[in-house]
């Protein structure tokens, strides 16, 4: 008997669904930060053995929609609720459900079998774990509830259990040397949006996209040429610090995690443009691959 299906990560932003995703796949697939809306498209990771596949699907956390971005952002999570073979609702502590309740309601009025991971657990009493628990567990019918810690993998092996026992019996989707459905390209962008993640603040990290524009195998190493695009000149200068000693930290960073990703040299050249409003511009979002 083989198993297989879709089991779609949601939750608000910020509240570790990446960090979880990475735990159960094994892979660095979904870039981890500690800033929200990290995650902005939807992407499949896939983890197979002989007798199952599971196709996981990071989501963007729900946001109130205050540009464009945000809408198409939005729309991959509704896309979602469509295809689902188990929801996996990712909250944590101290959360008070999900922010959008057209979608809390959607998902709870489907028979879809519902996993909510209380997440974050180790920073909260046991009576506190234990009032959360009680709340969500009356969520819907068919729910369960599991108290875990992504960021220290507790718990996570009783996730994956449950997780298996309500997979149809399927086929695979995939092949089973396949790990995400994503290119190589985007891999790449989503390592480097990662790093600006990291290593800028305010409004930087979210004014800013990558785009790859070469990605070439070579023999020895990969060659790689990405450009950041920001809002404001403003911004690019920032992003360059002063004689480039930011564009290059950034570059040095993203670079070790690209290596060790492809397992091979890389080298990794960095450029700044600026493309004003591109957060509310229907045509630049698809130019960075995103759904109107």
């Amino acid at each position: 008997m083989h198993k297989a299906g879709f089991v779609n990560l949601i939750g608000n932003p910020n509240v570790g669904k990446s960090t979880l995703l990475n735990q159960l796949v094994g892979e660095k697939l979904s870039i981890i930060s500690y800033k929200a809306q990290t995650t902005r498209h939807r992407i499949l990771a896939i983890s197979s053995t002989d007798d199952y596949q599971i196709v996981y699907s990071d989501l963007p956390g729900i946001v109130e929609p205050a540009y464009e971005l945000h809408q198409s952002m939005l729309k991959y999570v509704k896309q979602s609720l469509e295809d689902a073979d188990v929801f996996l609702i990712v909250t944590e502590m101290g959360d008070k459900g999900l922010k959008n309740e057209e979608i809390s309601k959607a998902i709870a009025q489907r028979k879809t079998p519902t996993i909510v991971c209380l997440n974050k657990i180790d920073l909260f009493k046991q009576h506190e774990v234990e009032a959360e628990y009680e709340r969500w567990i009356s969520y819907k019918e068919n729910v369960e509830v599991i108290p875990l810690s992504a960021l220290h993998g507790f718990n996570v092996d009783t996730l994956h259990h449950t997780i298996l026992k309500h997979l149809p019996e399927s086929p695979a989707y995939y092949p089973k040397d396949q790990i995400t459905d994503r290119s190589e390209r985007f891999i790449v962008s989503e390592i480097i949006r990662e790093k600006i993640l990291h290593y800028y603040e305010k409004e930087i990290p979210y004014s800013s996209e990558v785009s790859i524009t070469e990605f070439k195998r070579e023999e020895r190493r990969i060659l790689i040429r990405s450009v950041i695009h920001v809002e404001r000149d403003s911004q690019k200068g920032i992003i360059i610090g002063h004689k480039g000693k930011k564009i290059k930290q950034l570059g040095i960073e993203a670079r070790k995690d690209i290596e060790q990703f492809f397992d091979k040299k890389v080298f990794l050249e960095l450029f700044v443009k600026t493309m004003k409003n591109w957060r509310n511009d229907t045509n630049k979002l698809r130019f960075f691959g995103y759904e109107n």
